[in-house]
């Protein structure tokens, strides 16, 4: 247990039409202030985007995404933002939103490795496939 360190995640999701309120797994955004990780995982399944509206084009959400994993990274591509801290990057990307692209609440745990936690809670809560197979 000593080796375990805090960390923070949200879901990422997908909500085409933000006035339904209706929305679904799309990624995950994982943060560990004293292993210095931030990343951002993600996959928009293109059958559950068409399911939910025809009307969003999956490669301008890519795109969207894509530059949520610049800002995690620290990529100076990624603007102002990109150069926050680490902690701020996190708070940014994990914000409240009212638009199409929304995080949820945060919630925390303890890991030994927040890369293998990042991958896992993808595998749960976004692929819906037991990490465990």
């Amino acid at each position: 247990m000593q080796d375990k360190v805090t960390f923070e995640y949200a879901i990422i999701r997908l909500v085409p039409k933000v006035e339904r309120e209706e929305f679904f797994n799309v990624g995950v955004i994982l943060f560990s202030k004293r292993k210095k990780f931030l990343g951002v995982k993600f996959k928009v399944d293109q059958q559950k985007l068409n399911a939910f509206s025809c009307e969003l084009d999956l490669e301008t959400i890519n795109n969207y995404l894509k530059s949520w994993v610049l800002i995690s990274k620290g990529d100076t591509s990624a603007g102002k933002i990109g150069q926050f801290e680490i902690s701020d990057r996190f708070r940014w990307l994990a914000a409240s939103r009212s638009t199409v692209i929304q995080s949820s609440k945060t919630h925390s745990g303890l890991t030994d490795n927040p890369k293998k936690e990042l991958d896992s809670i993808f595998q749960k809560q976004v692929l819906c496939e037991d990490a465990n197979n």
